[in-house]
């Protein structure tokens, strides 16, 4: 008799640049849009991804086989939370490029355990920063003349305290 791994059923995912990824069902359902897929009988063959490369989407599956083996089929658990909090901070300790293609990724894959990790890095990187600072770091222009630049803090001070 099979053992129930030999026996899971496997998905294949292509990247928008054609990399073709083998994974395990419950891998691919730590996603929405392909646990939909699946339940709708669209993932007979190949899964096209058009908006993942496939750079993104080895490191969006690396973290969803971590997910789909934190539990058991019976709900026990596999790692400690501290386990899994640890892995992720590691995980998700990456250059603001591939953070953002990774939100990117999340986001159109409906991972929401990814998007929100991501979204806790992105805060973090603002926490504490002033205005400058943050343009600074995520390289954004300043378009706003001096008086709309005030005009804007008056109306928002709440934001500013």
């Amino acid at each position: 008799m099979a053992s129930p791994a030999e026996i899971e059923k496997k998905i294949v995912l292509r990247s928008s640049d054609g990399v073709e990824f083998e994974v395990e069902e419950p891998t691919a359902r730590q996603s929405k849009l392909i646990g939909n897929m699946i339940d709708d009988g669209c993932a007979e063959n190949t899964i096209p991804l058009f908006n993942v490369d496939a750079k993104t989407l080895d490191k969006v599956i690396e973290y969803c086989r971590k997910h789909a083996g934190t539990t058991s089929a019976l709900g026990e658990c596999h790692n400690t939370d501290k386990e899994i909090e640890s892995w992720d901070a590691a995980y998700i300790d990456v250059h603001q490029t591939i953070l953002y293609d990774i939100l990117l990724a999340a986001n159109y894959l409906d991972i929401k355990g990814l998007l929100d990790l991501g979204c806790q890095q992105m805060a973090s990187m603002i926490r504490g920063k002033s205005v400058e600072e943050i343009r600074e770091t995520f390289n954004i222009k300043n378009d706003f003349t001096p008086e709309e630049e005030e005009e804007i803090q008056k109306e928002n001070q709440w934001a500013f305290d």
